[in-house]
């Protein structure tokens, strides 16, 4: 069976997510945040590194639940920094818990985030490839840092929508190429 060539085969948990959940509509909102913040810690690093550590990160950052997250205090920065199971980067951890209060200033301004992507996107699932960011990423980039969030660039907005399945990029060799999934419940390995 062929996959994208960026899926590591010899890692079982990238080939099941992989199979599983990339590009594969999933739409609820603490998923949506999820991968808003793997995503952006995923700036700089491979998207394998992270997922090795998600389970981890899932811990760490209280189950990605937003509510709590936007009032992480000093203490709990320093207690991340001092988590080896998770990227120990300052300005990301901070980025999280800012990116948190925005994301529910934006649910409680639009119902859901999705409702907010549905203000900049026509619902209709793209399967492209070969690209690094579009017009959608980048209007959705603009409007994320207008509001406040942080590690929202236009690469890591189109990384996000390939990976919540807004975008479904499976390569032409691959196996899942041309597929459209349903949206489905949240990948757990």
């Amino acid at each position: 069976m062929q996959r994208c060539f960026w899926c590591n085969e010899s890692n079982p948990v990238y080939v099941a997510y992989h199979d599983t959940e990339w590009g594969v509509p999933q739409f609820d909102d603490r998923y949506l945040f999820e991968m808003l913040v793997l995503e952006s810690f995923q700036a700089g690093l491979s998207w394998e590194c992270i997922l090795n550590k998600r389970e981890h990160f899932r811990r760490a950052f209280s189950n990605f639940d937003p509510e709590i997250i936007q009032n992480y205090d000093t203490e709990t920065v320093e207690r991340l920094m001092q988590d080896t199971g998770i990227v120990r980067n300052r300005r990301k951890i901070l980025a999280a818990i800012c990116n948190a209060a925005v994301f529910l200033d934006i649910i409680a301004e639009h119902g859901s985030f999705l409702a907010y992507l549905k203000t900049f996107w026509d619902g209709v699932i793209r399967m492209e490839t070969g690209k690094t960011h579009s017009d959608l990423s980048d209007t959705l980039s603009k409007d994320l840092q207008q509001r406040g969030m942080k590690f929202v660039g236009t690469t890591i907005l189109y990384a996000y929508l390939q990976a919540i399945g807004i975008v479904n990029s499976h390569e032409p060799d691959c196996f899942l190429h041309g597929t459209l999934s349903t949206p489905s419940t949240p990948f757990s390995p």
